[in-house]
Formats: structure tokens, sequence, C-alpha cells
């Protein structure tokens, strides 16, 4: 197809890219599937480059901000390892209150109560003890927000109830595990005049955020593939009987073969390509090793009368996404969580003046670099000074605060930046087709990997106006809005 000129970013940046032809992927699988990841509808339907009509008066959500908020009140659903850890975190942003906990075991949302009445903070209201709880939780009105932590199964559900309840919504990775449940979730942010959010962290990472300055500023030339991942040996707490309730997580590794949460490298990979804003990706093709680790883990460590043992495992130790984009990158994607090693998103952009490879080298930020015409000699060069230079405002601002935060700071950077768009009325950093492009790897893997590694078509969530370069991650200074 014909391709664009490259423009330096910083120049064009909120007008528009004359697109050649959409590019269309080579395939999909022919079968209906019956995994539970992909669904019962047949994947020709689903993984098509043609998107379903809008419903009439139903519109974008490009570009649409949030209304300004004085305070913003969040509900919480999930009070887990996860939901709990980030009820404290929006209880200390600035401007944020937490209104309401939310967990099918009441005791989590007493306890989670009783701790923030213990920080000094107004005791949120209670809901609990059914699995419509979350329900009950949502037809308050002092509720601007709703958090969703829950186990990937009920994300979905959850979200586009919040939706439709009038609430914002950021759900945890990811959105949804099926194309028709993504497609739903951007069809009912666009009827709702609502944003869904996906609680992507490690797209507001440091190092993430310098790569994307980076990438935009042209240091790296005409960008052309990147890497990324989530590499994560999880093989101890996924048979802990205590850290995931109900090994709800182990158990997806019995249920379907797919790369189930590999948008944590991906999507920083993605915001640096102006994915959704200037590129899209069109194609994706899936492979997978056999599935050997969850296995000889429970053969070494498990004892004979474990629930484990009555599991069989059949996701890959190792599966691969390779995904193309309009405009000729190409993104790898991956996801390996059943193996031991050190824990990498790997984290990667090539372009025709240089690279930079995060999680390597021996530099204090964990990153190393080697760019045109500042290096030389096949040698290469640590990170910090670059970083020091392409530092995101946002770290420049909060560094010192955030590092009191989850995952190095990035949940607290996440939180801070959610709540000043809400309070100063801006558009958010992810939108809701961002969320559903980045999670679709989910199913789309599924589809490919029956189809022995053919590739399929990633769905143009934002229909067509993927076309249009804008501000995402790489926002402006912005204030937060002074708290009375």
């Amino acid at each position: 197809m014909p391709e664009t000129p490259e423009v330096s970013r910083r120049l064009v940046l909120g007008g528009t890219l004359a697109a050649g032809a959409l590019a269309v992927g080579i395939g999909s699988a022919e079968s209906a599937s019956a995994d539970p990841v992909s669904g019962p509808a047949p994947a020709a339907a689903l993984a098509g480059a043609a998107a379903p009509r809008r419903r009439p008066g139903q519109k974008s959500m490009i570009g649409v901000p949030f209304e300004p908020h004085k305070t913003v009140r969040v509900g919480v659903i999930g009070l887990g390892n996860r939901g709990s850890g980030m009820t404290t975190g929006w209880s200390v942003i600035p401007g944020c209150v937490v209104a309401a906990v939310c967990d099918i075991r009441a005791d989590r949302a007493k306890r989670t109560a009783d701790q923030l009445v213990a920080a000094g903070k107004t005791r949120p209201a209670e809901f609990g003890g059914s699995a419509d709880s979350y329900a009950q939780m949502l037809k308050r009105d002092d509720i601007d927000l709703v958090y969703i932590a829950t186990p990937w199964e009920f994300h979905y559900e959850q979200g586009r109830a919040a939706l439709l309840s009038g609430k914002h919504v950021v759900v945890e990775l990811p959105v949804a595990t099926r194309l028709d449940e993504l497609w739903d979730l951007v069809d009912t942010s666009e009827r709702t005049r609502r944003n869904l959010m996906l609680s992507e962290n490690c797209s507001y990472g440091r190092n993430e955020l310098a790569m994307l300055k980076m990438a935009h500023e042209g240091l790296f030339g005409d960008v052309t593939n990147g890497h990324g991942g989530y590499m994560h040996d999880l093989r101890s707490l996924l048979f802990s009987d205590t850290y995931y309730t109900d090994s709800w997580r182990r158990l997806w590794h019995t249920r379907s073969t797919a790369s189930f949460y590999a948008m944590h490298g991906l999507a920083p990979i993605a915001a640096a390509m102006d994915i959704n804003r200037g590129d899209r990706m069109t194609t994706l093709k899936a492979t997978a090793t056999a599935p050997k680790g969850l296995a000889d883990y429970r053969e070494r460590f498990m004892p004979k009368s474990h629930p484990s043992w009555n599991e069989t495992y059949i996701n890959g130790d190792l599966v691969t996404c390779q995904i193309e984009t309009a405009k000729g990158r190409m993104i790898r994607a991956e996801h390996a969580v059943s193996s031991p090693r050190p824990y990498s998103r790997i984290n990667s952009l090539v372009g025709s003046r240089g690279i930079f490879e995060d999680y390597a080298g021996t530099s204090p930020t964990g990153a190393r670099i080697y760019v045109e015409p500042d290096h030389g000699g096949d040698t290469w060069r640590d990170f910090d000074a670059y970083r020091k230079e392409f530092d995101h405002w946002l770290w420049k601002e909060l560094g010192d605060e955030a590092e009191n935060g989850g995952h190095g700071g990035m949940d607290y950077i996440l939180q801070w930046r959610t709540v000043q768009l809400m309070r100063a009325g801006l558009v958010p950093d992810i939108d809701v087709y961002d969320s559903a492009s980045w999670c679709a790897p989910v199913p789309l893997s599924v589809t490919s990997l029956a189809a022995k590694g053919r590739p399929v078509d990633i769905p143009d969530f934002t229909r067509g106006s993927w076309v249009n370069l804008r501000t995402g991650l790489d926002s402006r200074t912005t204030e937060m809005p002074p708290v009375a």
C-alpha cells in the first residue's frame, strides 16, 4: 500500500495524516470456535476489517472530554490484592475520595472501609455478600468513576453495567476477553457518552513515557518495529491457595491457549507508534509453545492432595503475537508466566536511526540505547542521560510522590492523571478504542492458533478515525485543579 511520508510528529500534532488504502488482513479462521475466550461466533464475522454500523445517534468518543468534577468520587469493585491496594491509591490523590467499595466477600469491603477510616479518610459505603452486590452499588448517584479489579471473566459485564449506570470506568487488564464484548464496550461507551479506560499502568512507566517522547521527537528516525510483552514467573502465585482467590487466574490456563496479558508490553509500543492516532494494527498471527511449566511446577512442589492435580493445563508457556500495522510496522507481543525467568516487559523500539531496549544493560534505569549520530562502534550506551532529557512531565512533576506508589510509581501516576483529567475536564490519555485494540490480541490469538497460526484481521474499533494524528499519552503539561 502507498505510505504516507514521515513528518515530525511535533509539527503535525492535532492535524490529520493522509492515509493510503486501508490495509486488510490476509485471512481469518473459517470455522466457529467453541473456545471460552474467542466465543461461539464465527471468527470471520468478528475478526474482519469491516466494523459494525453505529446505531442512529451513536457517535465517536474520540476527543470527548470528561465533564469537570470538583471532586472525583470513586466506587471500587473487587477488593483482592490488586483492588485493595489501588483503593488506598485512589484515596490519597488530591481531589479524590473513595465513595463506595464492593466485593462478593462482604468481609473484604468492611476490612477496606476500616483501613480507609484508620488512615483518616471518610468511611465509604460498603457492598458485598452476593454476585450482584456491584449492581446495587452502581445505583448510587454519588459515584463518578468506577474502578474494576475483579477476575477477568467479570470485567466485561461489570464495565458495561457501570457505563450504563452513567459512570466513567477504569478496568484492569483485560477489559474483555471476546471480540463481541470489546465491540459492545465501544458501542456502549459511545451511546452513554461515558469514557472507559484500560488501567494500563505500564503505559505510565518512566522508561515507557520517555521512549514515547523520543520516538515522537524523531530520535529513532522512522520507527519500523517494536517488541513488548509480559514475561513474569507467576508459578508460585498461581499455585498459592490465597493470592488469587479460588485459583481464578490459574484456571484460565486450563480453558484456552491465548495471549492473556501481553497488554503491559504491547500498549507502550503501540503508543510510541501512534496506533489509533495515525496508524493502526491490521493483522495478527500467533504461535504458542507446549504447556510444560505449570505441570512441571506442580510435579515438584504441590502435594498430591492439592486440587490442582485435577487440572489439565493447555496454555502455552510462551504465546507470541506478530502484529502488522497499516503503515507496515511490526510489533511482537509476548506472554509468558509459566517459566522460570527474571521479570521483563521487553519494551524495545527500533527505527531507521537507532534502537532502545529496556530490561537490558547495566544502567540504573535498566535500559540501554544506540542512536545515530550520537553513537557508533557497535557499542550500547546507558539510557540515563536520555531519560533525563526526555523525561515525561508527569514524572518530572510527580516523581518523588510517585515513588511511594505501587509498581515503581506507575500506579500513582495513572491514578493521579486520571483524577486530574476528570477534575480539569480533559480528554483521556487512553480511550475506549485504545483499550479495545490493546485487548483484542486475547481473542485473536485464540483464533489464529486454532487456524494453525494463520493471520487474522484486527478490527478497526475507531471506524476509520485512526488516520487522525492526535495526542494521547504524550500529553502537554497541565495543572491539577486546586483542592478547596
